[in-house]
């Protein structure tokens, strides 16, 4: 057994080498057009990874600049955006200003009249031309007047600040407007401030807030 292990170990110990790269020393040993067929295979393995790092670096370098255009053509929009924005806002408010600048010329003219005296006319009319003009500037901006008196009470539509005794509306029915409200388009902008009627109280029972007052 013991020669025959020493017979099988050289045998595998060589085939081990052979199937390793050849060693410096063995490539000593080669014929020359073995050597330069390995060394033409080596530098043509090492020029197909070169130009295959060099591709890949040229594809790096467009995804870059394609990833740069991209940033900058974004930051471009958004700045166009922006000042079409500006631009947009700035047109608007010199109209709406301009708008203005209309019902200050009537009132100038109001209180013109007023300076000149007279009976009064001329001085209502001119109010009621400013009013006008106003309420026109309102509408053309979207705003409108909510119609409140006569109407149910609407706790979303109107702000109760006072009650009254009668028995010439139903209850909680809209009978006095303090404070008009109004709409922007078909939201809310500001809700009416009202007066609301209710019953009478029953003969001989104390009305509201009455205690109070006999405290005092």
């Amino acid at each position: 057994m013991t020669e025959k292990t020493s017979k099988i170990e050289p045998a595998a110990q060589e085939g081990a080498v052979q199937s390793s790269a050849p060693s410096e020393a063995e490539l000593e040993q080669l014929p020359p057009a073995e050597v330069r067929k390995r060394l033409l295979e080596a530098l043509t393995s090492l020029a197909e990874k070169q130009q295959a790092l060099e591709q890949k670096e040229k594809e790096a370098a467009e995804y870059k600049d394609k990833y740069l255009r991209a940033l900058a053509e974004s930051e471009n929009a958004r700045k166009r955006i922006r000042q079409q924005a500006e631009e947009s806002a700035r047109i608007q408010r010199e109209g709406l200003l301009r708008d203005l600048l209309t019902i200050i010329d009537n009132l100038e003219r109001a209180v013109a009249a007023a300076r000149d005296g007279g009976n009064g006319k001329p001085i209502v009319e001119g109010v009621e031309m400013v009013l006008r003009s106003m309420i026109d500037f309102l509408r053309s901006h979207g705003v409108t007047q909510l119609s409140a008196l006569g109407q149910p009470f609407d706790p979303l539509l109107h702000e109760a600040v006072d009650s009254v005794e009668t028995t010439q509306h139903e209850p909680n029915t809209v009978v006095d407007e303090f404070v008009r409200g109004y709409y922007i388009g078909d939201r809310l902008l500001r809700p009416a401030r009202v007066a609301v009627s209710r019953l009478p109280a029953p003969a001989g029972e104390p009305r509201s807030g009455d205690g109070e007052v006999e405290n005092h």
